[in-house]
């Protein structure tokens, strides 16, 4: 039981944190090429009550955490009405892109402060590696978030990002897959590896990317502490 307050006490603030900026990012980028939709409706606040969706932003992702599944949630979207956009074929692949871009913003800003706060030497039980723990799981759950998001599979940022690279005749076909996207990242990521857990499909197509991300992120803690 206290270990998982103490990842509770750890994972929902990081998550809250990022699934907030996520999407207010989505809401100022939109205002900035002409959609002010999410302005009227007041959703560019950083206040998370008016972004935290209960079941997905804190039971769903900290029930996949406490199960060792990979953790995923979401928030209350932030509208964004395309045909107000400027240009609303490269609109929405700009506020599409906003939400990851500024998730991996986060996370480096989480690598400036571990090579600033946290020396080489500290211990594990010191203040400090309380403080490690906290940036890190910050760092991980950023990572983790810029990268789902851009899966190419509606309705996340990845597939508004395909949507407009592809030829019109394309991108409506393709985007008549989005009211299955959900139902198949559930199918992919959960059912799959549940039933058959020897194709490892999460920890060969989901885990690799993010590690290799953190190393490069923790790269920078590295030359920000000096080491």
């Amino acid at each position: 039981m206290n270990e998982t307050l103490v990842l509770a006490a750890f994972l929902i603030p990081a998550l809250v944190i990022a699934i907030v900026f996520h999407e207010v990012a989505h809401g100022w980028v939109a205002n900035m090429l002409g959609d002010p939709t999410a302005k009227e409706l007041k959703r560019l606040s950083l206040n998370p009550l008016h972004h935290v969706d209960l079941i997905g932003t804190i039971i769903l992702p900290g029930a996949l955490a406490l199960a060792g599944a990979p953790v995923f949630g979401w928030a209350k979207p932030v509208p964004v009405n395309a045909r107000r956009l400027d240009n609303p074929r490269q609109g929405m692949m700009l506020v599409a892109a906003a939400g990851p871009a500024t998730n991996l913003a986060l996370a480096l800003i989480g690598a400036v402060l571990v090579g600033l706060l946290l020396p080489e030497d500290a211990k594990l039980g010191e203040p400090l590696s309380i403080l490690g723990v906290a940036l890190f799981t910050f760092i991980s759950i950023n990572l983790f978030l810029a990268l789902f998001n851009l899966i190419p599979l509606p309705p996340f940022d990845g597939s508004h990002i395909v949507e407009g690279l592809l030829p019109d005749n394309a991108a409506r076909a393709y985007g008549r897959l989005r009211p299955y996207g959900l139902p198949l990242l559930f199918l992919l990521l959960l059912v799959i590896p549940w039933l058959f857990p020897e194709l490892g499909i999460v920890e060969k197509v989901i885990v690799p990317p993010v590690q290799w991300a953190q190393g490069q992120v923790l790269e920078v803690a590295r030359i920000v502490s000096g080491a």
